[in-house]
């Protein structure tokens, strides 16, 4: 037989309705769980939202700087192929007021003519080709002699290690 007198061990065991203070306490305290646990997922939510607005931003900012940079250094590309450009029309303007002034014969005939001559051929393929024509070309020349290649960057790194270290 059970001792009505004995204590209850756990709220768990204590039947309903026989302390209303508890389970008014025990309501209380779980609506209040409840609107916590709304109130944390409310707030995740936003968390969320806001990292992945922000993340968008974050990628359109980096679009927006790639072709920021592209743009420049398109713009840098044409300006170098007009400088190109114009380097050789100087050439060829300088071929042609060496062809009038110098004298035509003799031995100083022959080598003016000759720098004049190489002058407007450095200056028309400076025109015709640009850097990009300059830069295949090359390639083709290192590809055609790749041990000359090689040997030539060693001798002008040793030329450029040596006027640096002096």
């Amino acid at each position: 037989m059970a001792n009505p007198t004995t204590p209850f061990r756990s709220e768990e065991t204590r039947p309903t309705g026989t302390n209303p203070a508890s389970d008014r306490a025990r309501d209380a305290a779980s609506s209040m769980t409840e609107k916590a646990r709304d109130m944390a997922s409310s707030a995740a939510h936003n968390v969320g939202e806001t990292a992945s607005s922000a993340a968008q931003k974050a990628k359109e900012m980096a679009s927006s700087a790639t072709q920021r940079a592209g743009d420049v250094a398109s713009n840098v590309g044409h300006k170098a192929e007009e400088a190109t450009s114009s380097v050789g029309s100087s050439m060829r303007s300088l071929a042609g007021t060496l062809r009038e002034n110098l004298p035509h014969e003799g031995v100083m005939g022959t080598a003016s003519s000759a720098v004049a001559d190489s002058l407007d051929r450095g200056g028309r393929y400076l025109e015709e080709e640009g850097l990009k024509g300059i830069g295949e070309d090359l390639t083709n020349i290192i590809r055609k002699n790749p041990i000359p290649a090689v040997l030539i960057g060693i001798g002008v790194g040793y030329l450029i290690a040596r006027s640096l270290r002096s």
